[in-house]
């Protein structure tokens, strides 16, 4: 359970980076589009990185974090729970801020601000993850900080 907890805080972090990768390219695509004569106007539904920026945002990686929390209460990684915990919650304060930001704008910076939150404690809970575990806890005692 303990690789599972990594592989899907690894896939998290892995999940911001590729959102980036998508969200300009999507910009960078209309800005070409418009150079090339497009309008952008009320009618305009993005183009696939706009989509896969979505798919992944809306889809994938908060089905990753409930997963993540999910198993964090089998894998015995010490504050696992805590910190699968703080990744959902920045996971469903990231959603937030990105429906906000559609009507107030500037609120899009701190999206991207929370999007390297989001990497920075994905990382943290796959290295927990990743550090041996300790003694007690491989002997089949609970360890004391794993309750949170």
């Amino acid at each position: 359970m303990r690789a599972t907890y990594r592989v899907l805080a690894g896939l998290i972090a892995l999940g911001v980076v590729a959102q980036a990768a998508f969200i300009a390219a999507a910009w960078f695509g209309v800005i070409k589009d418009i150079d090339d004569g497009a309008v952008l106007d009320k009618n305009y539904e993005g183009n696939l990185g706009h989509a896969l920026h979505f798919i992944v945002g809306e889809g994938v990686i908060p089905l990753l974090a409930l997963l993540l929390l999910i198993v964090s209460f089998f894998a015995k990684v010490p504050g696992g729970v805590k910190w699968a915990l703080i990744v959902f919650g920045v996971v469903v304060l990231q959603i937030a801020l990105a429906f906000v930001s559609f009507g107030v704008p500037g609120v899009g910076a701190l999206h991207g601000i929370n999007a390297i939150a989001l990497l920075s404690v994905a990382l943290v809970a796959a290295r927990r993850a990743a550090a041996p575990a300790p003694a007690s806890a491989a002997a089949g005692e609970p360890a004391a900080e794993a309750t949170l």
